[in-house]
């Protein structure tokens, strides 16, 4: 599954630029960023951590280092997909220069990156042209651009993580130490039964508080929080382990396998065994 990329030391990106009739790049991961754009390809599917979806007609994905990360044809027709592949290094932009007020938009997300990013459509059309124009440009110029281009992104409104924190082993940052803690003990126990209750008592509020305080900063209940985590690991059992779905579903805490099943295609849009297919359907070791 891992990729040994073409970026060598010396080079600060690389970008691959190509019109095509279909995906037939396996599943994989790399040590880089990599930036992806994708025009006339609806109905493809695209496959990051622990998220599965199908796009649209024109797609714009940021992917962390080491993620797992795949576009596979599905229900796309179009004998011209164009594809726009960017690639640079995790270490190309110095922590310290990241640090700096003017880039903490560009720090924020590529620190979100490592669950996978997607773009907004009002994002991918405004700055397309600017990244399929990105190989005219040479020398230092060509880095001055890919620098605005990762700015412009890092303040689109409406970018959407992909895959669970719990899949990628994230930690997890709300700005409230309270839910934090909470998040902390659920990512800690998700393999066993877990109450408001408890989890209340860990933020020392009244159940119905942190029934609203939970909704409030994460924009999900106390529930659907929980199932995120679990369906994370399993997520992850799934890609690494042999065991049976159902073996899966109760080592992640849910009390039977119809439940697992329903909570699964939810979010996922597939169910256990498509998921798994998913991924060990294309393994292809470099």
């Amino acid at each position: 599954m891992r990729e040994i990329t073409p970026l060598t030391p010396s080079d600060c990106f690389t970008i691959f630029s190509r019109v095509k009739n279909k995906f037939d790049f396996p599943l994989h991961y790399h040590d880089e960023y990599e930036l992806n754009l994708v025009i006339n390809a609806k109905g493809a599917k695209r496959v990051v951590g622990g998220h599965i979806e199908v796009i649209d007609e024109v797609e714009l994905a940021l992917i962390g280092p080491n993620l797992y990360h795949a576009w596979f044809t599905h229900q796309c027709q179009s004998e011209q997909i164009a594809e726009v592949t960017i690639q640079f290094h995790k270490d190309l932009f110095d922590e310290k220069f990241l640090k700096r007020n003017q880039l903490s938009f560009v720090k924020s997300m590529l620190d979100r990156s490592q669950r996978g990013i997607a773009f907004p459509a009002e994002t991918i059309h405004a700055l397309k042209d600017r990244i399929m124009q990105l190989d005219k440009k040479t020398g230092f110029d060509s880095v001055l651009e890919l620098l605005s281009i990762l700015h412009e992104l890092s303040i689109s409104r409406d970018m959407k993580l992909l895959s669970d924190a719990s899949f990628t082993n994230e930690k997890f940052y709300y700005n409230s130490r309270r839910i934090e803690k909470v998040f902390e003990h659920m990512n800690l126990n998700y393999n066993r039964q877990i109450t408001l209750a408890e989890v209340s008592k860990i933020a020392n509020m009244p159940e119905a508080s942190f029934s609203r305080f939970i909704k409030k900063r994460t924009g999900k209940t106390f529930i659907d929080s929980l199932n995120e985590i679990r369906l994370g690991h399993a997520s992850r059992m799934l890609i690494d382990s042999t065991a049976t779905v159902a073996e899966i579903a109760y080592k992640c805490g849910f009390n039977n396998i119809s439940n697992f099943n329903r909570i699964f295609k939810r979010k996922k849009m597939c169910i256990p065994k498509e998921f798994r297919e998913t991924y060990t359907g294309n393994r292809v070791f470099i």
